[in-house]
C-alpha cells in the first residue's frame, strides 16, 4: 500500500567526509569562525526574539556568537549537520533552522551517541521586506548545505547519486514487536525532511509484497529503496531485483536499512563499518539515519545459494544450519518481545541442545581457483556460479573437505553482525568478497556454547580458545545434511532442508553505509 508522498524539491545536499561518520576526538576543534569565513550575519534568537547572535559560516562550521555576553564562541561542525532549511515565521520576518546530529554521552550509555540538536535563527524585524528576509534566509540555508569538506576517499555520495526524484520507504509493520510505523512517524520521516530527501511510503501487507513490489516498479522513479523493517524485508527487497529482467541495472540501485525489526543485523553492520561504539534500538536508528542521508553509496556482495530442489536466492547476510537456525525460527513464536526473542529462544535450545549430521567443503579465500575449475550448468544467466559445480557431481579437487561429523551449527557469515547484538565476524566489511564461515562441532558443552555466544556480544568469540570452534575464511561452500530433519536459513528466513551450496558475488549490489 503506498501511503503518503512527500512533495518533492529540486535540493543542494551537503558532501560529508569519511571522517564525518566516525566518532569525534576529544581533543577541542580549532576550525572556528576564523578559517576561511564564507558568511557572517546577525541573527534573532528564534526563541526569545532579541538581536543577540551573530552567525560565521565556514568551509567546516557554523560559528555561534551571543553579542550580548562574553561568552565563548560555539563552534558546530559541519559534518554532523543533516541539513538547513529556511521558512516564514509564525512572526514577522524568517526563520534559518539548522539540524545537527553531534556525538554526544548520555546519561545509563557508555559511548557517545549521536543525538539531534535543533538550532532555529530569526532573520528581520517588524520593518523588515519578509521576502527580502526569506531570500537571505534561504540564501544560509544553501550555503551550509553547499558547504566544502574533506574529500571523501572511496565510493559515491548519496547526494551526487540522488537526482530530483525521492526514494521509496518500505515498512512492514508487522517486523519486530510491531513499531516500524511509530519509528517511522518519530525519527525517520523528520529526518528525510530535515535533509530535504523527498520520499514515498509503501506499507507492505504481506509476506513478499515488496519482492513483488519492486519486482515490477519503476526504478527510473527512484533515486534509492529504503527499508524500514528487520532483515527480513530486505532480502525480500534483493530477490525481487534479482528476479527482473533489467536485474543487472535494477540491482545497482542504492539499498537503505533502517533498523526496525527483532534482528537488525545489516543495519549494526553498517553502523560498526564507521568504526562508532555500539549502539543498540532507537540510537541505532539515529546512527543509519544519519549514515542513509549523509552516507556513501559502498559496494554490497550477494552470495548465491542454491538449494536441493534447484531454486536459488541471493543472500547478504548469512546462511545457518543447526543451533543458529534453530533459534531464528523457534523464537518467532516470541517476537512481541522484540530482540530479548533470542535470548529466550538461545537458552530454550540450550536446555535440549541437538547435534547433526553432516558433510561440510568450502574453497579457502586465497585459493587461485579460476573460472575453468567448475562446470556449474549456465542455464541462469545471473551472476553465473563459476566456482559451484552441480550438488550431484563431487566438488572440485581445491577445496576443502571436512570429514562427515556431528555439528552443533554450521554458519556462514557475509556480514559483521548477526543480529543487533552479536557481533559474529568482526573483521567483514560489506564488499569483502569474503563468506566467514563458522562451525561447532559435537561434543561442545552447554556452558562453553553459551560462553561462545556471550562472547559473541563483543566480537571476541574467536578468543575464547573453544576447541569446538572452527573458523575459515572462504569464496564457496558446499553443506550437506545427512539428519532427516533440521532447519536451514538464509538471512533469518527459513529456506528448504537439504544439501546446499554457495558462492560470494563480489561488491555486485549498492548499500549506502559509512
Amino acid at each position: 500500500m503506498c501511503l503518503k508522498s512527500v512533495p518533492r524539491k529540486h535540493a543542494l545536499t551537503a558532501a560529508p567526509s569519511r571522517r564525518g561518520m566516525d566518532e569525534p576526538d576529544a581533543s577541542p576543534r580549532r576550525n572556528g569562525s576564523a578559517a576561511g569565513a564564507r558568511m557572517h550575519g546577525l541573527f534573532t534568537d528564534a526563541d526569545t526574539g532579541r538581536l543577540t547572535v551573530a552567525l560565521t559560516l565556514s568551509d567546516s562550521c557554523l560559528t555561534v556568537q551571543r553579542i550580548d555576553c562574553a561568552s565563548p564562541p560555539e563552534h558546530l561542525d559541519l559534518r554532523d549537520c543533516l541539513g538547513s532549511r529556511a521558512h516564514r515565521g509564525e512572526a514577522q520576518g524568517a526563520q534559518l533552522c539548522v539540524y545537527f546530529y553531534p556525538y554526544r554521552r548520555r546519561w545509563m550509555v557508555s559511548a557517545p551517541v549521536r543525538q539531534r540538536d535543533e538550532r532555529r535563527f530569526r532573520l528581520g524585524t517588524e520593518e523588515s521586506d519578509e521576502d527580502a528576509s526569506l531570500r537571505e534566509a534561504q540564501r544560509w540555508a544553501r550555503a551550509i548545505n553547499t558547504a566544502r569538506r574533506p574529500e571523501h576517499t572511496h565510493g559515491l555520495l548519496f547526494s551526487e547519486v540522488r537526482r530530483p526524484c525521492g526514494v521509496m520507504v518500505l515498512v512492514n509493520p508487522q517486523s519486530g514487536r510491531g513499531q516500524a510505523m511509530a519509528l517511522y512517524n518519530s525519527h525517520v520521516q523528520r529526518m528525510l525532511t530535515e535533509a530535504d530527501i523527498p520520499h514515498t511510503l509503501f506499507i507492505t501487507e504481506r509476506q513478499n509484497h515488496a519482492r513483488d513490489l519492486v519486482r515490477s516498479a519503476d526504478l527510473t522513479q527512484w533515486d534509492a529503496l529504503l527499508i524500514l523493517s528487520g532483515d527480513g524485508l530486505l532480502f525480500e527487497v534483493v530477490n525481487g531485483l534479482m528476479e527482473r529482467k533489467d536485474w543487472e541495472k535494477a540491482i545497482q540501485t542504492p539499498l537503505g536499512i533502517l533498523p526496525g525489526g527483532s534482528g537488525n543485523a545489516l543495519a549494526a553492520s553498517v553502523h560498526h563499518y564507521t568504526r562508532a561504539s555500539p549502539v543498540w534500538g532507537e540510537d541505532l536508528l539515529t546512527s543509519c539515519g544519519f549514515l542513509l542521508c549523509k552516507g556513501l553509496v559502498s559496494s554490497l556482495d550477494l552470495v548465491s545459494i542454491r538449494l536441493s530442489s534447484g531454486a536459488r536466492v541471493f543472500s547478504f547476510l548469512s546462511l545457518a544450519w543447526g543451533f543458529v537456525a534453530d533459534v531464528d525460527i523457534e523464537s518467532e513464536q516470541f517476537r512481541q518481545i522484540g530482540a530479548l526473542r533470542f535470548m529466550l529462544g538461545t537458552m530454550l535450545r540450550l536446555a535440549s541442545l541437538r547435534v547433526y549430521q553432516g558433510k561440510l567443503a568450502f574453497l579457502r579465500a586465497e585459493s587461485k581457483s579460476g573460472p575453468d575449475s567448475a562446470s556449474f550448468p549456465p542455464a541462469d544467466s545471473r551472476l553465473p556460479d563459476h566456482l559451484l559445480a552441480p550438488l550431484e557431481q563431487p566438488v572440485p579437487r581445491d577445496w576443502t573437505l571436512v570429514e562427515e561429523r556431528e555439528f552443533v551449527l554450521v554458519l556462514a557469515m557475509f556480514q559483521s553482525h548477526l543480529s543487533e547484538d552479536l557481533l559474529a565476524a568482526p573483521d567483514a566489511r560489506a564488499d569483502d568478497g569474503l563468506i566467514h564461515l563458522f562451525y561447532v562441532t559435537a561434543g561442545i558443552s552447554r556452558a562453553a556454547l553459551l560462553r561462545l555466544f556471550r562472547a559473541m556480544q563483543s566480537g571476541t568469540h574467536l578468543d575464547c580458545g573453544c576447541a569446538h570452534l572452527v573458523y575459515r575464511r572462504a569464496r564457496a561452500l558446499r553443506l550437506e545434511p545427512l539428519s532427516s530433519a533440521g532447519v536451514m536459513t538464509v538471512d533469518g528466513e527459513r529456506v528448504e532442508y537439504g544439501p546446499v551450496q554457495a558462492q560470494v558475488h563480489r561488491g555486485v549490489a549498492r548499500v549506502i553505509s559509512a
